[in-house]
């Protein structure tokens, strides 16, 4: 009888958990599912097999709305960070459900990490009134008049223990970004996930996080090809700060770049702390 090492075991068992638990969070384990089909203001069930599996639906009874390609994003920026020991706590803003921070905790335990921390950070009641008068870009917007989009708390932190990785590796960030992500400036992370759709929302993301994202690190764009208002505050943030790594699809949706310099101007980035002091 031919075994295998305890080594390939283990990564193979690791492989099996992570896929799984990308299936069960976006609600692709079976054949079909439910999504939502918005009629004015309006949801109406509408049973789908596709759009689930691209993440280009509002599901029904997902934890997320990312599809497999967008999961798997997240899982191969987490393990590049672990593997080159690229330093920094997770993020994501904008959670929904909690289903992508979900699988976030999932990767880092799996692989055993106990030395870093998924934020969640949400307002917990859905998007703000767009700002007209300080970002224009966002007139258009309307997603603030759609319950749908507004998850308590109560009920993420329920979706992280369904999974059993509610822990005390996982912080929740409750209120407006505007509100919430300044006091994170300084931090330092290896992953920034931002998916706050609105001009405003991905500014603020930027603004107050990308400054202590480790060389090394990710940032992740959940609507940069879906959404113009995200996609023009990334473009305006990397022109303002001559930001020129390359932006890589993931999908029809989403887009990422690895940070491999410092930003000029932005101090409190960790590395350039080490560097310079």
């Amino acid at each position: 009888m031919t075994t295998l090492a305890p080594d390939a075991v283990a990564a193979d068992l690791r492989e099996l958990y992570l896929h799984l638990l990308k299936h069960a969070l976006s609600d692709t384990i079976h054949r079909h599912t439910v999504s939502m089909a918005q009629k004015g203001m309006e949801m109406h069930l509408l049973t789908v097999t596709h759009p689930r599996l691209r993440g280009e639906d509002w599901p029904a009874l997902a934890e997320t709305m990312a599809g497999i390609k967008r999961l798997d994003n997240v899982q191969t920026c987490i393990e590049s960070v672990l593997a080159d020991d690229v330093p920094g706590d997770l993020i994501e803003t904008g959670v929904w459900r909690g289903g992508t921070t979900i699988f976030m905790r999932g990767v880092l335990k799996a692989h055993g990490v106990a030395d870093r921390d998924v934020y969640v950070a949400d307002s917990f009641a859905g998007l703000p009134l767009p700002d007209t008068t300080h970002y224009p870009q966002d007139a258009k917007m309307i997603l603030h008049e759609i319950p749908y989009l507004a998850v308590e708390i109560a009920e993420v932190q329920q979706n992280f223990q369904k999974y059993a990785l509610l822990d005390e590796h996982v912080k929740f960030v409750k209120g407006f970004f505007r509100d919430t992500l300044p006091s994170l400036r300084g931090h330092c992370w290896s992953v920034v996930r931002l998916d706050g759709d609105m001009y405003e929302s991905t500014m603020d993301g930027l603004v107050n996080l990308y400054p202590g994202l480790s060389v090394g690190g990710y940032v992740i764009l959940d609507d940069y090809y879906h959404l113009p208002e995200c996609r023009q505050a990334v473009d305006d943030y990397r022109a303002r700060h001559q930001i020129h790594e390359e932006i890589r699809r993931v999908d029809n949706y989403s887009a990422f770049w690895r940070k491999t310099t410092l930003v000029a101007g932005l101090h409190n980035d960790p590395r350039a702390v080490r560097q310079t002091g």
